[in-house]
């Protein structure tokens, strides 16, 4: 079956073909099309180059999944960080990094049971670095762990850890990293004070910190984060603010990653 050509109209109603017309516009529009593509595939090129997204669809879910090893250290874990208002009763903090763990794999960084509990979303990587306050009388280690999870498993992780409370339970701690000649070089397990886990749901990383004192002295009965900073907690973690320390050194460290990355800060519960 064939057709004949189209008719148009010229600037006085008069019917008339237009197929010379329609093939000289696509001939041009072509043209066009292939100047585009030369256009398009150099900026795509050059935005891999820069480390830069490839396209405005993708999501900061998976832009934050690679970053791990195209992000310096110095812009995940700064060497100094500032925390306005982060201590006990709003005072200022100033935390400084005294030592960065090579990033590795996540067997000896948690708890038995966290490491269980983790082990839906899998671990890709941890990066960690060790931080003391200005007065090197606290130490706390601060982690990203990327998992290998989508967004509906990271989601699921995530309402599991809310619905259990599995972020406050001493036997589901983070561990320190602790550093030969630094201030953290007696940071062990049994120096563990407070700690915070955070499942992210935008990103496939796992933020924790876990603080403690930098003298060495061992914790009978560390506290969650979040229950040290409550009012009227009288506990020795709380008194001492290594709850604040915990939960100052998480927050920004999220912050800075969520820079990276690009994304929103999440909505507060």
């Amino acid at each position: 079956m064939s057709f004949g050509e189209p008719e148009g109209y010229d600037g006085l109603g008069r019917p008339r073909a237009i197929g010379g017309l329609v093939r000289g516009r696509v001939a041009a529009v072509a043209g066009c099309v292939v100047l585009g593509l030369g256009l398009i595939g150099g900026a795509v090129t050059g935005s891999w180059l820069v480390g830069e997204p490839e396209g405005q669809d993708r999501s900061s879910f998976d832009t934050a999944a690679g970053i791990w090893h195209s992000v310096p250290v110095d812009e995940l874990f700064p060497r100094t960080i500032e925390g306005k208002g982060a201590g006990p009763g709003g005072a200022d903090r100033t935390w400084t990094r005294v030592a960065v763990a090579p990033d590795s794999g996540c067997q000896n960084a948690f708890d038995p049971l966290l490491r269980t509990a983790l082990a839906p979303v899998g671990c890709r990587r941890l990066l960690r670095a060790t931080y003391t306050d200005a007065t090197q009388s606290f130490v706390t280690t601060v982690g990203l762990m990327f998992t290998k999870a989508d967004e509906a498993s990271t989601r699921s992780l995530a309402r599991r850890f809310e619905n259990e409370k599995l972020d406050q339970r001493t036997d589901l701690m983070p561990r320190p990293y602790a550093a030969e000649d630094t201030a953290a070089a007696r940071f062990g397990d049994a120096q563990r004070a407070s700690w915070t886990v955070s499942v992210l749901t935008d990103a496939p990383v796992v933020v924790y910190s876990v603080s403690g004192w930098a003298d060495g002295r061992s914790v009978d009965a560390p506290q969650p984060a979040e229950e040290a900073m409550s009012s009227g907690a009288t506990t020795p973690p709380a008194q001492a603010g290594l709850g604040n320390e915990a939960q100052g050194l998480a927050d920004r460290v999220e912050r800075a990653l969520r820079k990276d990355v690009g994304a929103d800060p999440e909505p507060s519960a």
